[in-house]
């Protein structure tokens, strides 16, 4: 029963990490958008998601 347990979570974990790339991915080509717009407001936006997916990158491997 416990392997079941820690299979499921590392499963679950596995999947989350798949996500946070494609976040980062995605948020990655959103700041170099705004850079090439000179979009301060959206370049403020996509540094604080990248931040925030940082904090939670250190939280799922620590």
């Amino acid at each position: 029963m416990r392997q079941v347990v820690k299979e499921g979570f590392k499963e679950e974990k596995n999947n989350r990490v798949a996500v946070w790339r494609l976040e980062v991915d995605y948020e990655l080509a959103t700041l170099y958008e705004a850079m090439q717009k000179e979009n301060e407001e959206q370049i403020e936006q996509s540094k604080n998601k990248l931040e925030r997916l940082r904090k939670e990158w250190i939280r799922l491997n620590g």
